[in-house]
């Protein structure tokens, strides 16, 4: 990889996470996918040669286990989904260069042509390891065949990874009280053989690697628990029929981890891009092959610091380990590039709570379009709701009001207004010149758009648009051109001509993120070709002379639809949580739930999410009650290393006059909010309907961090 500044002159490949082969896709899912597609969409623009590659998981117990369940041939079952997802990607406007899968040819070659080379350069090794085995069926149990209990954390978790804990990946044997999937019985662990890469030999290099990675903080900072301390070796065979062979004929009855042939994809697909292309458009050895052709005489360790090309990934949190450590090893022993960057996304939550498809709350994608909605209204909502790296919530009600308020009533009602006036008193664009004012305010929004693609800030690639219409309703708003048309004719067509090109910077701007938008605004400027061909500096060229009258570029959703969805989410949920309750009750009459009590969640977070919240031991030192507010106190929280102002609603439950010197503990990272007119910074935490407030044991320093 190199570190100068996008663009660079080397290709750049952007990919992101594969999905498994085995079942719909849903929010959560598009989420990345979008993402990807946009950002790669956006490096384009500001001049990258970019391909935008995947391809569906086929392999792996999780294809193997549902297509056992339908009683059908794995590769059958994987292949309908994975027409599915060729087909789907695109009515979100995820358009991949390539979109392929890991039982293509090109993937199990290149798969076994890696392994190959780590076995040449001595990076693979023999061992003896504990296997779960189902005694019933007397075969063992890969990956996901097998059930247990975290070693690290001791959450549930499957044979290869703690997805409801801690998320490490856990090694054939690691898994504490395995049972299997197939029959449900108690397993035992046997000795068995398998092969393993030495992740060991490289982790010098891994940790020099992490040094340099560019993306997102979580995806940085996560590995370093691993490649710091005692780094295990990776097994990567497994015991079972369907992958990609192992090769060298002394495996004969294993195939390879799924985890080694499906990063594998990315480069396949790359290739199989080119294969289709031609080198000339696109050379998948320049962006993956340390010096491309030109530096073929050069020794590998020469090599690895020449200039290369840029391998992005988008991945989600959960397999950063597999990205940031896996990825890279397999990557240097084989003689390929390392990424310049990943980011890890964070999760996609449904009004409020975990996306859980074992209870049915998740919006399916197929959901979304039956309901008619356009894929680029979702596209804006799910890449600018939050950060990269953190959780997003979809709501029917928030998506409702975030595409009535920003896109129909900010981006679409300037643009409709400008294009509407000029295309009724002009025939088009006045015939002058762009304001200086104007001028700065769309060179400050390109700006704002590279910079957002040098430091792979979606979020801001998919708002700058929004933000551009916001400063033109201003501006129009403050001009009044209606009112100058008789008057100031010439200052009248000033500010349309502003408006005009204010309109065509934003048709530049939102590509990424709205194409078909972009597209239909760009045609409504009178443009012809597309606007995905057009660089950034068309933010600045003059639109044509001559267009007629627009139409509208968004419509507003009404509250009805919404509330339809709404409760056709909640009847779906009710309904899968009230057979969930029959089941447990059919199976055991003994378990209650204490009626005073919540029932526990049954969604759980994992501990990365448990690390994100800022847990502090605070002391009030001041306490008021807030006039005209039944409930709230204004509270004054040291926390030692700062001190907060909080609203806590316990007047009714606490004497305001003894609060002062009392130790709570104070959640330190809560977005602020306002309540009758006071900020509250951050959440005293309690107990139960007296509100109980928490506090420590012993006399724990003010600012510890609760953990």
């Amino acid at each position: 990889m190199s570190h100068e500044q996008l663009p660079t002159d080397r290709p750049a490949v952007v990919t992101v996470g594969l999905p498994y082969a085995n079942g719909d896709l849903h929010v959560g899912h598009l989420r990345g996918y979008v993402d990807g597609d946009l950002y790669a969409r956006a490096l384009r623009r500001i001049g990258q040669q970019t391909a935008f590659v995947c391809g569906s998981d086929m392999h792996g117990t999780p294809v193997a286990v549902n297509a056992a369940e339908r009683d059908v041939d794995p590769e059958a079952f994987a292949l309908e989904w994975h027409e599915q997802y060729r087909d789907r990607f695109p009515e979100f406007n995820v358009e991949f260069d390539y979109y392929g899968h890991t039982h293509e040819e090109t993937n199990i070659d290149l798969t076994q042509e890696f392994v190959r080379s780590w076995l040449d350069g001595g990076y693979i090794v023999e061992d003896e390891i504990e296997v779960a085995w189902d005694t019933e069926l007397d075969e063992p149990l890969p990956d996901r065949y097998v059930e247990g209990t975290c070693p690290y954390c001791g959450a549930e978790a499957r044979g290869d990874e703690c997805d409801e804990g801690c998320q490490r990946h856990l090694e054939p044997g690691e898994i504490e009280e395995p049972r299997s999937v197939r029959t449900g019985n108690p397993a035992e662990y046997r000795t068995r053989e398998h092969k393993f890469l030495r992740l060991s030999e490289f982790q010098e290099y891994l940790q020099s690697f992490i040094d340099r990675v560019e993306g997102t903080d979580n995806a940085r900072n996560q590995p370093r628990e691993w490649i710091e301390g005692e780094l295990q070796d990776l097994c990567i065979t497994r015991d079972m029929d369907w992958g990609v062979d192992y090769p060298n004929g002394d495996g004969e009855e294993l195939v390879l981890y799924v985890w080694v042939d499906a990063p594998i994809e990315y480069v396949a697909a790359t290739k199989q891009y080119t294969e289709r292309v031609g080198t000339d458009t696109y050379d998948w050895e320049a962006a993956w092959k340390p010096g491309g052709e030109s530096r073929h005489g050069m020794t590998f360790e020469e090599d690895w610091q020449a200039e290369s090309g840029e391998i992005i990934h988008i991945i989600g949190r959960d397999i950063i380990q597999h990205h940031c450590v896996f990825w890279p090893a397999m990557l240097r022993g084989a003689g390929y590039n390392e990424p310049r960057a990943v980011l890890a996304t964070g999760f996609v939550n449904i009004d409020g709570d975990a996306l859980s498809t074992s209870r049915n709350r998740a919006v399916w994608a197929r959901e979304y379009l039956d309901a008619g909605f356009h894929p680029d209204l979702f596209r804006y909502y799910i890449t600018t709701g939050s950060g990269l790296s953190n959780d997003v919530d979809f709501s029917w009600d928030r998506f409702a009001e975030r595409v009535n308020g920003e896109l129909v009533g900010n981006l679409g009602n300037f643009c409709y207004r400008a294009l509407l006036f000029a295309a009724r008193n002009y025939d088009g664009t006045p015939e002058t010149t762009v304001s200086d004012e104007i001028h700065g305010q769309i060179e400050d929004a390109v700006e704002s758009f590279e910079t957002a693609v040098q430091a792979y800030d979606v979020r801001t690639i998919g708002q700058v648009a929004v933000d551009l219409a916001d400063v033109g309703n201003e501006y129009i708003q403050r001009n009044e051109p209606w009112n100058l048309v008789g008057s100031e004719p010439d200052r009248a067509a000033q500010v349309i001509r502003d408006c005009i090109q204010l309109t065509r910077a934003c048709a530049v701007l939102m590509q990424p993120v709205m194409p078909e938008k972009a597209q239909r605004l760009w045609e409504q400027l009178g443009e012809s070709g597309s606007v995905a061909e057009a660089g950034l500096d068309a933010a600045h060229s003059p639109p044509p002379e001559t267009f007629g009258e627009p139409t509208e570029l968004f419509e507003q959703v009404e509250s009805d639809t919404v509330e339809a969805l709404t409760e056709q989410l909640r009847e779906r949920v009710t309904a899968t949580g009230d057979e969930e309750r029959d089941a447990d009750s059919a199976e055991s009459d003994e378990e209650t739930v204490t009626a005073d009590l919540d029932p526990v969640e049954t969604d759980r977070i994992g501990f990365e999410q448990f690390q994100e919240l800022d847990m502090r031991v605070g002391e009030i030192r001041e306490a008021e009650p807030i006039e005209g507010a039944d409930d709230l106190v204004r509270l004054e929280v040291d926390i030692g290393v700062d001190r907060r102002q909080v609203v806590a609603g316990i007047k009714q439950l606490h004497d305001t006059d003894t609060l002062p010197g009392t130790r709570v503990v104070l959640l330190a990272n809560m977005e602020r909010a306002e309540l009758f007119g006071y900020e509250s910074d951050g959440m005293v935490l309690a107990a139960g309907e007296e509100a109980d407030l928490l506090t420590t044991h012993a006399d724990a320093p003010l600012g510890s961090r609760i953990r």
